[in-house]
């Protein structure tokens, strides 16, 4: 997950300048955004560059929608908010022109990268690959609020009252999808295992 940098501005100075006319504004929040927007994308739709196209369209929209950001709110939470959508106006798009189902396009979408490789053999990194994929499918097949819901707090370590604020629902909606997605991942995985 993305924070701010140290020895610069916020993310919430950034906007502050972004809605008083400074565009180049955007670039920092871009720059510091950009990865993180593009992988929670990613972790929701499964395809590498549908992600790549929505992680700009966000940026579009955060700088189309900047009056709209309210002063001293976490920015993050506003931009996961606006990809998420993006996400699921996405798959809803999808699964009105289907030319190709959903899980065509997880399987076409990137492959996971192991950045622990260190040391790893080529039996353990098959086995790792596998149960990534295995992850990467079982998260996929889940209803679109508990994969947002999970996505945000498992891969990009969002509070629970963060993801509220981004799904706009309460805490405990989110505590009950995060339970829902789990019991679901459990079984999935849970079936996986025994095949």
């Amino acid at each position: 997950m993305a924070a701010d940098a140290g020895d610069g501005p916020s993310d919430e100075e950034w906007m502050r300048r972004l809605q008083t006319g400074d565009d180049a504004a955007l670039a920092p929040l871009m720059a510091r955004w950009e990865v993180p927007v593009k992988r929670f994308i990613f972790r929701i739709i499964g395809n590498t560059a549908e992600a790549e196209d929505l992680a700009q369209e966000v940026f579009v929209r955060i700088y189309t929608k900047r009056a709209s950001y309210r002063l001293g709110a976490k920015f993050s939470t506003w931009c996961f908010s606006i990809a998420a959508n993006q996400a699921k106006n996405r798959l809803r798009w999808w699964r009105r022109r289907p030319v190709l189902s959903l899980n065509a396009w997880v399987e076409r979408g990137g492959e996971a990268t192991d950045e622990s490789r260190a040391g790893a053999s080529a039996d353990g990194e098959a086995v790792r690959r596998e149960q990534i994929a295995s992850v990467q499918t079982a998260v996929a097949a889940l209803p679109i609020d508990l994969r947002t819901a999970i996505v945000l707090f498992e891969y990009e370590e969002q509070s629970m009252g963060e993801i509220a604020a981004a799904l706009g629902c309460t805490a405990k909606a989110v505590e009950n999808r995060l339970y829902r997605a789990r019991q679901l991942l459990k079984a999935a995985l849970g079936e996986e295992a025994e095949r």
